[in-house]
This record gives structure tokens, sequence and C-alpha cells, in this order.
């Protein structure tokens, strides 16, 4: 399960990676947990952090901003795969602070006598993500 503060709550979200969206690294809420963030602390400790980042090249930029984010997408569904019982994951990125963003280079080369756009596109800063554990009583 994947979770993410806001406010005084922490709430259980989806991945909502967008390639049209203004913040592309989204997360919708879902309703699977909701707990006070001071219940949480009492309850889960923080095991390690992982910072997430992903590198698509291409000559198409949607389709480029598409393979950035799917890339992602499948390295933040790997590590929540390989949570144990009891493990959950923290997104620790704040909005407005240090959010993920995709960004962008643009260049142009020379294919076979003519001009073309290429698109680098990386997600900076990191998605950093946390793994915590329940507290054993």
């Amino acid at each position: 399960m994947i979770l993410r503060k806001y406010g005084t709550k922490v709430q259980s979200v989806e991945p909502n990676f967008d390639s049209r969206a203004m913040n592309e690294v989204g997360f919708q809420r879902t309703e699977a947990l909701v707990l006070n963030a001071d219940e949480f602390d009492s309850k889960y400790e923080r095991l390690n952090a992982v910072e997430l980042t992903a590198h698509a090249e291409g000559s198409v930029q949607d389709e480029t901003e598409k393979a950035l984010l799917a890339a992602l997408k499948e390295r933040l569904e790997k590590i929540q795969s390989e949570l144990g019982s009891g493990q959950v994951l923290l997104i620790e990125n704040e909005q407005g602070k240090d959010y993920p963003k995709s960004r962008e280079k643009q260049s142009v080369l020379v294919v076979e006598g003519e001009n073309r756009l290429h698109f680098e596109r990386r997600i900076e800063p990191p998605l950093r993500v946390a793994v915590y554990a329940e507290k054993k009583s």
C-alpha cells in the first residue's frame, strides 16, 4: 500500500501519472487507509528510503514523456510488490517544496540530411519513498 501525508492526515493513494497533467507525477487518494499523522507515527517505524528517478529519450515529445512516467511507475510498483506483511510505502516529497516533476531538454539532430527534434526527459527532483513497518508491540 502506498500512503501520502495530507496536512494532519496520512491517506492511501494510487499512482496517477499522466503526461497531459500539470503535475505529471500525481497520486489519487483512496479510502483504503486514513490515519491521523500522530497515529501513523505511533503505529509505524521507518525502515529505509529510496529515491526514484527515470530517464527517457525520443523523437516524439508525448511518447517520450509517457515512456518516462511508465518507467517511474514500474519502479514504484516493483518496490511496492516487494513489501512484506505489515509494511507500507510513504511518499516523502512535499507539494510545492520538493515535488518530482518531468524536466525536458530539447535538441535538434540531423538525420539523413534533415533536422529532427530530439527530446530528453528526466524526473527531477527524485520521487522519495520510504518503507515503513508496523511497530512490534
